[in-house]
C-alpha cells in the first residue's frame, strides 16, 4: 500500500512534507535514492542525492543518506523548509480557449502540452495558473485545486468542465462519481483492433515495478474499478482510430486499458507507444513512422466530447471539439499510407 501526502508541516523542525511513501510488503532492499526515483516524477538521481546530503530525506522519522536501503514497511519522507510549490498558486495571464461560460461553470478546450494543475516539475503555466488569473474565488476540490472537477493528462488535448461555485463543484463531482457524465475520447492506437467494439474491465492502480506508470489488475486484487467502452472508427493498416467512452475516470485509464488489450496509444512514450510496435522492417516504413512521430510528438489522445447536467438549470449540456491539427495531420498520414503504402 502506498500513501502520499503533499502538504503537512512538521511542528518540531518547521519542515514541510513534500512526499511520503510507505514501502510495500514485497519491497526488496533498495537504495533510497533509487526508491524515490521510482516514485517522484521528473526527479533526477542527482537532485535526490543532494536532498539527502542536505538532510531532507527521512526514513522512519530519521534523516538518512542516499545509500540507505529501503525495506518493506519503511516510511520514506522528503521534507523541505518551504511548502510544496503546487500550493503556492500564482495567477498567470495565459489565454484560455473557452467553449462555454455562464455564472456557474465554464468549459475549456485544453491544448496538448499544458499541465492541468501544478505539481513536481511543473509549477507554472498550468491550467490552474490561468484559471485563477481570469476568475476570482473559484471553489476548491478535495485536493485544494481551484475549479477542477476532473483532469486530463498534460499531453492529452480536449474538453474540461470548471466549476465556479461550491454548489456546482459538488453537483458536477457527484455526476462524475455516479458515472452519469459523458466523456468520449478519440485515440490512435497501434495494431488492428479486431473487434468493432468492446468493453475493457480491469482495476487500475500504480504499477508496483514502475510507480510512474499505472497498471491493470484484472483479478481486482489491487487498484480501483475501471471501465472503458471502445468502438473502431477507422482501420488504417498498422494503426486503428478508436472512440473510447469512459464509465470511470482513473489516471491514464485509456492509455493503460488499450495497452492491456494489446493496442498501446501511438507515440505514448510512457507506455512504449513511441516505438514501432506494428508494421514492416523496411527502412522506408521506419522513416514514415518517425515522421509521423514528429508530426504528433505526444500520445494520440483527444478528449473530444463532454456531457453533463447543468447544476442549476437541469439542462443536458453536451460539447464537442475538433481534433487538434497535430493529431489530425498524423491520422491523415496514416490514412494515405494505408491507401498507397507510401
Amino acid at each position: 500500500m502506498i500513501s502520499t501526502t503533499n502538504l503537512e508541516q512538521e511542528d518540531n523542525d518547521d519542515l514541510f512534507e513534500h512526499y511520503r511513501f510507505v514501502a510495500s510488503k514485497g519491497q526488496d532492499p533498495l537504495r533510497v535514492d533509487k526508491f524515490l526515483m521510482n516514485f517522484v516524477e521528473n526527479a533526477t538521481r542527482n537532485k535526490i542525492q543532494q536532498a539527502a546530503k542536505d538532510g531532507h530525506v527521512w526514513v522512519n522519522d530519521a534523516i538518512v543518506k542516499s545509500n540507505y536501503k529501503v525495506k518493506a514497511g519503511d516510511e520514506v519522507k522528503v521534507l523541505f523548509e518551504h511548502p510544496p510549490h503546487e500550493h503556492l498558486l500564482v495567477p498567470e495571464n495565459i489565454p484560455l480557449d473557452i467553449v462555454y461560460e455562464d455564472d456557474i461553470l465554464l468549459v475549456v478546450n485544453k491544448p496538448a502540452g499544458m499541465v492541468v494543475h501544478p505539481g513536481h516539475g511543473n509549477y507554472s503555466a498550468t491550467l490552474i495558473n490561468a484559471l485563477i488569473y481570469h476568475f476570482e474565488n473559484l471553489p476548491t476540490n478535495s485536493s485544494e485545486r481551484p475549479g477542477l472537477v476532473h483532469r486530463i493528462d498534460k499531453d492529452t488535448s480536449g474538453l474540461l468542465v470548471i466549476a465556479k461555485t461550491e454548489a456546482a463543484m459538488t453537483h458536477l463531482a457527484k455526476q462524475f462519481f455516479d458515472k452519469t457524465s459523458e466523456r468520449e475520447y478519440i485515440a490512435l492506437v497501434w495494431g488492428n483492433v479486431e473487434e468493432d467494439e468492446g468493453t475493457i474491465i480491469g482495476n487500475i492502480g500504480r504499477n508496483p515495478k514502475n510507480r510512474l506508470q499505472m497498471h491493470v489488475f484484472p483479478e481486482g486484487e489491487d487498484g480501483k474499478e475501471a471501465i472503458t467502452h471502445y468502438k473502431v472508427l477507422e482501420r488504417l493498416g498498422y494503426v486503428t482510430l478508436v472512440s473510447c467512452k469512459l464509465e470511470t475516470g482513473r489516471t491514464h485509464q485509456i492509455r493503460v486499458h488499450m495497452k492491456y488489450i494489446g493496442h498501446t496509444l501511438f507515440n505514448d512514450e510512457r507506455y512504449g507507444g513511441d516505438k514501432i510496435l506494428k508494421g514492416t522492417t523496411f527502412t522506408k516504413y521506419k522513416q514514415f513512422v518517425e515522421n509521423a512521430f514528429k508530426v504528433l510528438p505526444r500520445q494520440a489522445l483527444h478528449a473530444k466530447t463532454l456531457g453533463f447536467i447543468h447544476p442549476v438549470s437541469g439542462e443536458k449540456m453536451r460539447f464537442d471539439s475538433v481534433i487538434p491539427e497535430d493529431m489530425q495531420s498524423c491520422i491523415e498520414k496514416w490514412r494515405n499510407y494505408s491507401l498507397t503504402g507510401l
